[in-house]
């Protein structure tokens, strides 16, 4: 099984490939704009390094969002292109499972995930996880100052009081609400989907999500005034 795997959901650029229980090749950038440009370039390299031809792989895996409007919708452009012109078929991935998966183990192990997804907006998506990364709550896009109460809530119906990881890029807007409370943790790196771990989950998954825009807010779009 070769997946490629791509993502432009939020604020970074990558492309991946998993071969058969192990990603042979990856390149990942930081950007919050240029996707359009990078993102093929990078596909190619990657493919280039494993030394594999569009025509080997077996699917597509991509990021289909929350996430930046244009961003995760340059990602999907990208597979719907490659899958058709190669004949393949597209997983689609939440940004909150790659997020969440791309987790370190050892920094994850016990405890109950939130992912937040920055929205370019001042509330930032969410999505809580079980220790086990099985999601648990509906995905939420709410005002920081709204996300304690809400948890406690959540945490309070299915898990009771536990220990909980904070991770993604939009967890940055609720540090100053989490931050210091008993044993609620922010997770290292960068917080932004792999398309390393897209393609890892695109491989598991025989039916993923279909390869469209993921939004939980309506997307930020001004149509054209009529003219007379």
């Amino acid at each position: 099984m070769r997946v490629l795997g791509l993502d432009t959901a939020t604020s970074g650029c990558s492309a991946a490939l998993w071969d058969d229980g192990a990603v042979t090749a990856r390149r990942r950038e930081p950007m919050a704009r240029g996707q359009a440009e990078a993102l093929v370039p990078l596909a190619q390299a990657a493919l280039a390094e494993a030394g594999c031809a569009f025509d080997a792989l077996d699917r597509i895996a991509v990021t289909v969002g929350p996430g930046a409007f244009t961003g995760l919708r340059i990602a999907l452009a990208a597979a719907r292109g490659f899958a058709l012109a190669a004949g393949l078929p597209v997983v689609g991935i939440t940004s909150f499972d790659a997020i969440a998966h791309g987790l370190p183990e050892a920094e994850r192990e016990g405890r109950t995930v939130l992912v937040a997804v920055d929205s370019r907006r001042t509330e930032p998506f969410l999505q809580l996880f079980r220790p086990d990364l099985t999601p648990f709550g509906e995905p939420a896009m709410l005002d920081p100052a709204a996300v304690p109460g809400w948890l406690d809530g959540l945490l309070a119906t299915e898990t009771g009081p536990g220990p909980l990881l904070v991770a993604g890029d939009g967890a940055a807007a609720l540090r100053p609400l989490l931050e210091g409370r008993a044993d609620i943790h922010f997770a290292a790196g960068p917080g932004t989907p792999d398309a390393a771990v897209v393609a890892a989950l695109g491989a598991r998954r025989e039916v993923g999500l279909p390869a469209q825009p993921f939004y939980l807010r309506p997307p930020d779009v001004s149509l054209p005034r009529k003219t007379a």
